[in-house]
């Protein structure tokens, strides 16, 4: 009998942030990068023809270090099991050239990972047309200080200089977090690379719904000015953030909502 650990724990599916998203389902597990060779006996996980429960390894991941091959296995078999719950389908994003998920035609999805967890997001293109997901570790006050030089815009950075110096890391990490969920989000719909300095968020007012506001066109109609949702919360010692950008249509009815 095999007694080798599990690579990856059983899946959750709760909800972490205060306002729901129906139309989308969320999947996240624990995982050990360093229990993926021995569960998976003899077989090499690392070149040419490398797969696990069924999933491939993309050629760009090929000789990569185990904990960059594992964070790969842990966030699709996370996604494979979003688009099963979303509406039964078997179906793994792969992976793009640009080295972004692939998701199917008829859905937009994002995934995440951070020291042992990873988690994906998923929701049908009729109700959203970008996702955006984000773990990380919070932030102690020195490392804020030094993120937020190449994270923040000037308006961002004057509101920190008025915040007290034990919310310091908390603003500087979810300001940090909410622009790379809006980056994956955005970035299938524009085709184009963007930066810390093109968003900022329009005030902070600490864990909840915050507002993001374009500073630079990037085309596509989404111009400078434009402003989207996005959620933040703690969950198991991380920061979470969330973008989801309604289809076009539901804008204005809110957040994009599909029933179960």
């Amino acid at each position: 009998m095999d007694n080798t650990p599990p690579f990856h724990e059983s899946f959750s599916s709760d909800w972490p942030w205060a306002t729901p998203l129906t139309s989308a389902r969320l999947v996240a597990t624990h995982f050990d990068p360093t229990l993926l060779c021995e569960q998976a006996g003899e077989h090499d996980l690392s070149g040419p023809g490398s797969s696990y429960e069924g999933i491939a390894l993309p050629s760009r991941l090929h000789g990569a270090v185990a904990k960059r091959r594992a964070e790969f296995f842990a966030g699709r078999l996370c996604a494979r099991r979003a688009l099963w719950l979303l509406d039964g389908r078997d179906s793994t994003p792969g992976m793009n050239d640009d080295r972004s998920p692939c998701w199917p035609e008829d859905c937009v999805g994002a995934i995440t990972h951070n020291a042992g967890w990873a988690a994906a997001l998923a929701a049908p293109r009729h109700a959203c047309q970008g996702l955006g997901l984000d773990a990380e570790h919070l932030l102690d006050a020195e490392q804020a200080i030094r993120l937020a030089r190449r994270v923040l815009t000037p308006g961002e950075a004057a509101r920190l200089d008025q915040l007290p110096p034990s919310e310091v890391g908390l603003m500087v990490t979810a300001t940090f977090s909410l622009k790379e969920s809006l980056f994956k989000a955005l970035y299938p719909l524009v085709g184009q690379m963007f930066h810390f300095q093109d968003a900022e968020l329009v005030a902070w007012h600490g864990i909840g719904t915050v507002r993001l506001r374009l500073l630079s066109d990037l085309g596509r109609g989404w111009l400078a000015g434009r402003e989207v949702t996005g959620e933040t919360c703690l969950h198991e010692g991380r920061l979470l953030s969330l973008v989801a950008l309604p289809a076009p249509g539901l804008e204005d009815a809110g957040r994009a909502t599909v029933g179960p």
